[in-house]
């Protein structure tokens, strides 16, 4: 692509023709602060925080929507510009509700770091009419608080443009204006399928995840409370950056470390899950090739994905594995034979879980999700929740030596870690399947089709002679184009994966919130999921079906892959729900 010249505040800068000033900016080491700008997503112009002069123009330009051209002459930090940028600052804050010591972004809210940065004074605060408070806690996974949203509008593109949900927008006009559903209806009744991209995304408080972190304090401090801990393979990929670590620092040893000085009773890894979730769906995956089940079968592991297929593809529900997601599955195998090898009553046992995702506090309430006959797992955390939690105890989590996990359900695979990137799933599924349909060794683990961050990837396999058909979608997105193509006949698979988020877990609603300036040019999802796949690498085990503790498991409590007890333990059913 041929390359244009300009000059940013008298510097030089080569840029490629159809790039925004923005972006220029952004090669020549200068950051120009935006509010509602994300890269592809939202691209609107509207906060105008991002305002330069432009050499000829009448006034102030958006900078992210306004492309260069050669010999253009721009500046970023003159006095109007400045002033400029101050005052929109000054007229957000004269709306918006200022509880910054006990907002849930204290410390890591782009409208108040900006405001540090532009030098915006309390006494400076344009006084009048401000919109109320209304309060939205009807979701299993978030609350809403409109007096704190500036209409950037980047939850609304994230629903609509990444997620095809859009089940929020702007209501009313003027000052009146507001993001929330139609016809005001509370969240809870919408279909939002709570997979948290819209909290990501927020540059202030108005959106955040129920905060669970009190009852995990409770249930520890309980001495007739046996708590036993899971963690998701991606929060080890995110969980550093709460404590200023550099992305994409793998955090699994001083996590560890934490959680056992919170005061668990056992530390356990949700990869010993991913591992089993394996050995079922694998073993689900070759039932249906060989015995004329339905196909394509759909994995399973994303509840945000799972009520989007319950809200918008209900046809396809029976295509869906019956497989329990890892954190389920975990949760029914510690309450059960867990429970039973233990001498511990079920009841007694508080099952939590730490994972990078908002859905699975919707998943934990699930019908058929109570193996024991108590739910599976009682309390799901967020990794921004549990970064709260260490801090409030006053843990020094980046002094803390590295330990391990407790046994038997803290050991699991290199197939196990992977779980938490797009493509993840299908590569650990197909290292058991292969090996299982052909009875021979891999010579290769890897299966680099399937990798990347890609939104849609394909790739077949010859495995014993029948040549298997393979699909990867992250975010609902992708996915609802490849279920189309898969509907209408022009494509057609044996084995699908999908993630509810770009990129899958490792950029889950739950994942450390990531500034937008950081969002737009650097590749978040990629050096994250980079940790999971170095892990997997230096695994000595890196099949699912060759983890020790997952084969005592089989041999002492569930006989085989598919038996009877594992169908009772390890598998649920799903509804067919209407598009609200």
């Amino acid at each position: 692509m041929e390359n244009i010249t300009i000059k940013i505040n008298g510097i030089e800068v080569s840029a490629p023709a159809g790039s925004t000033i923005l972006e220029a900016a952004r090669l020549a080491h200068i950051d120009i602060p935006t509010l509602c700008y994300l890269k592809e997503i939202n691209e609107i112009g509207a906060c105008r925080m991002c305002v330069v002069e432009v050499k000829g123009a009448r006034s102030l330009v958006a900078s992210c929507v306004y492309p260069i051209n050669p010999g253009m002459e721009v500046w970023t930090n003159t006095p109007k510009v400045m002033e400029s940028r101050k005052k929109t600052l000054e007229l957000l804050l004269s709306n918006h509700r200022k509880e910054c010591l006990s907002c849930v972004r204290s410390g890591n809210c782009e409208l108040r770091q900006l405001c540090f940065e532009l030098g915006v004074e309390d006494e400076n605060f344009y006084v009048g009419e401000q919109t109320p408070s209304m309060l939205d806690t009807s979701a299993a996974h978030m609350v809403r608080d409109n007096s704190k949203c500036i209409l950037c509008r980047r939850c609304v593109a994230a629903c609509e443009n990444v997620q095809g949900i859009g089940v929020i927008g702007p209501n009313a006009r003027g000052f009146a204006s507001y993001i929330g559903t139609a016809f005001d209806m509370d969240l809870a009744a919408t279909s939002c399928v709570s997979c948290g991209q819209c909290i990501a995304v927020c540059p202030t408080g108005a959106l955040y995840e129920k905060d669970c972190t009190q009852q995990v304090f409770d249930a520890l401090a309980d001495p007739d409370k046996y708590v036993v801990v899971q963690t998701a393979p991606s929060v080890r990929a995110g969980l550093g950056e709460e404590f200023g670590l550099p992305m994409g620092t793998d955090v699994e040893g001083k996590m560890a470390a934490a959680l056992r000085r919170l005061g668990f009773d056992r530390v356990f890894d949700t990869d010993f899950a991913a591992d089993l979730t394996i050995m079922e769906e694998a073993n689900e995956l070759i039932e249906r090739i060989q015995n004329g089940g339905v196909l394509p079968m759909i994995t399973s592991c994303s509840p945000g994905w799972i009520k989007y297929c319950e809200h918008y593809f209900p046809d396809m529900t029976e295509n869906l594995s019956t497989c329990k997601s890892p954190q389920q599955m975990f949760g029914a195998t510690l309450k059960t034979y867990y429970a039973e090898k233990m001498g511990i009553d079920p009841a007694k046992i508080v099952s939590v879980s730490v994972m990078p995702c908002t859905a699975k506090k919707f998943e934990i309430g699930r019908d058929d999700q109570n193996a024991a006959g108590v739910p599976d797992v009682d309390i799901a955390l967020t990794t921004r929740e549990l970064a709260r939690m260490i801090k409030k105890a006053g843990i020094i989590f980046n002094q803390l030596p590295d330990e391990t996990f407790d046994d038997p359900l803290g050991e699991s695979t290199g197939a196990g870690v992977i779980f938490g990137a797009t493509g993840g799933v299908m590569e650990a599924a197909l290292r058991t399947a292969v090996e299982v349909l052909t009875g021979e060794e891999l010579d290769q683990l890897d299966f680099t089709d399937v990798r990347g961050t890609e939104g849609i990837k394909e790739a077949s396999y010859n495995v014993a002679g029948l040549e298997v058909k393979v699909a990867v979608a992250s975010s609902l997105g992708c996915a609802r184009k490849l279920l189309e193509k898969v509907k209408s006949g022009e494509a057609s698979y044996h084995f699908i994966e999908i993630m509810g988020c770009p990129g899958g877990c490792v950029n889950g609603g739950g994942q450390p919130q990531v500034r937008g300036s950081v969002r737009n040019f650097t590749d978040v999802r990629g050096i994250r999921a980079s940790v999971l796949y170095k892990n997997d690498a230096a695994k000595a085990i890196r099949k699912s079906h060759e983890n020790p503790s997952i084969k005592k498991l089989y041999e002492e409590y569930f006989g085989k892959p598919g038996s009877h007890k594992a169908h009772e333990v390890l598998h649920t059913s799903y509804v067919k729900r209407t598009i609200n």
